[in-house]
């Protein structure tokens, strides 16, 4: 028998063969705490909100229950407006649309308005946050000019465009814009002078010390105005639809009224209170991502 024909095969020692068991015990229960601790955060969180809807559907349900109430109890909307609740993604003639292609138009309004405000917003702030000169020659107009209710731009952007749907664009550009310049200059002007001594050391130009120096210190009254200027948006969008016409969440809790159907502008509006909810909470993901938690969510 030949030596050469032997193979060596290690054999794991009685401590590995100990090590690998208690590992594989260990990391069970950790998930498991993990999960467990989740789902009790999780509970806690929705509990009160939970309480608090179904009293307040309790209440709502006794005090439109009666035959002369004006308004529908909750159990009648779901009766009368199964059909929307059940198809939002319908799609009719024209303005006979279902609830999701109401709201996408709306938000596809929001989006560009809003994207608008945010780029020329934040520009005028920074430029009035950091000229003195700036902040004499504009600030006076901005304040005179945020004060104007959404809808009086209405007429005057329908005289400019000819067009319903850039004229409402321009009234979420001019309801939103506001704020987000106002944030932004006070974020700019708040930048703590050890930081612009810190740029000044390092001789930074212009464009690194925006990037590096003004716009991290600023982002979080930033954000704040963003957020102020998401809720604005739609809000005013719900509004403009209302007076233009076409596609459109306003239009469609318009057209509900003159049609006399009060379960669905409920439908409707519990609809745009989601919706406008979701939207300022994505601003706030998005400015803790960025600020990296400084922003308040």
């Amino acid at each position: 028998m030949s030596v050469t024909n032997l193979e060596l095969k290690p054999q794991a020692s009685p401590q590995s063969s100990a090590q690998v068991i208690a590992l594989g015990h260990t990391a069970g229960p950790g998930i498991d705490r993990r999960l467990s601790h989740f789902a009790a955060q999780a509970f806690a969180n929705l509990l009160p909100l939970l309480f608090t809807l179904t009293l307040f559907i309790l209440a709502w349900q006794l005090v439109c229950s009666s035959p002369e109430s004006s308004l529908p109890a909750p159990t009648r909307v779901l009766e009368e407006s199964w059909e929307l609740i059940a198809h939002p993604f319908y799609t009719g003639q024209g303005v006979d649309q279902g609830l999701f292609w109401h709201i996408f138009a709306s938000l596809q309004r929001v989006a560009l308005g809003y994207a608008l405000a945010a780029a020329v917003g934040v520009a005028l702030g920074t430029l009035v946050g950091q000229s003195a000169l700036a902040m004499r020659g504009l600030d006076p107009i901005f304040q005179v000019l945020r004060t104007v209710p959404p809808l009086a731009w209405l007429p005057l952007s329908l005289a400019a465009f000819q067009d319903g749907n850039p004229s409402a664009i321009f009234v979420i550009f001019i309801t939103a814009i506001w704020p987000i310049i106002i944030n932004t200059a006070v974020g700019i002007r708040n930048i703590p002078q050890d930081y612009q001594n810190v740029a000044k050391v390092l001789r930074l130009n212009g464009l690194e010390y925006f990037q590096k120096i003004m716009l991290p210190a600023a982002a979080p009254y930033i954000f704040t105005g963003l957020r102020i200027g998401i809720g604005l948006s739609w809000l005013a969008i719900v509004a403009a639809e209302m007076l233009i016409g076409g596609v459109g969440i306003g239009f469609f809790i318009w057209d509900a009224w003159n049609s006399s159907l009060i379960s669905d502008i409920i439908v409707a509006l519990i609809y745009v209170g989601i919706v406008g909810f979701l939207l300022d909470r994505l601003i706030a993901l998005v400015g803790r991502a960025v600020t990296r938690g400084t922003a308040n969510a």
